[in-house]
């Protein structure tokens, strides 16, 4: 699969994430771990792409907002998938 040209920019966080991140029992080392090996990297929304992957045995979408101006991906949000 061939990922984004942004796809190895430093990672931000909203503040919306961070807590969305707290309530569902993921880390920063647990979201990078699941960035690591996606299944499939989409568009969604203009300006946003959506990344599926699997961690600790579970599905995992999250929600990337690349910033081309400073070179960041904004994480937006990250939810389990119902299997």
């Amino acid at each position: 699969m061939q990922l984004p040209e942004w796809w190895d920019w430093d990672l931000a966080y909203t503040e919306h994430v961070e807590s969305r991140m707290e309530e569902r029992g993921i880390s920063d080392i647990d979201l990078r771990m699941i960035l690591q090996n996606p299944s499939s990297v989409q568009p969604g929304r203009p300006g946003r792409w959506q990344v599926e992957a699997r961690h600790a045995g579970r599905r995992w979408t999250i929600v990337l907002e690349p910033d081309l101006d400073d070179h960041l991906v904004f994480v937006v949000t990250v939810y389990q998938r119902d299997e």
